[in-house]
């Protein structure tokens, strides 16, 4: 199970390491078509803002941080539908 801001969190995350991947001084050896790679996919990752704004129209999606109450609630929910299933 997932929670939004969970979700939120690792895509940030994998921005961060792509960006790291880039950097010969971060992570020396890793070999140039994977910097390139990550180069290319950080042309279409969704940015800070991109991730802002998700989180403000589908906070049931990505969130970017959550209440303890709400985060509460919404893992008791899940177990109760994954008991049914």
């Amino acid at each position: 199970m997932t929670l939004p801001d969970e979700r939120y969190r690792a895509v940030k995350w994998a921005r961060e390491l792509m960006y790291d991947l880039m950097d010969p001084k971060k992570t020396p050896g890793v070999p140039k078509n994977i910097r390139e790679q990550a180069r290319s996919v950080l042309r279409h990752y969704p940015s800070e803002y991109d991730m802002n704004r998700c989180a403000q129209t589908s906070e049931d999606i990505f969130a970017e941080q959550m209440e303890p109450v709400t985060r509460l609630f919404r893992v008791y929910e899940e177990s109760k539908s994954n008991v049914k299933s």
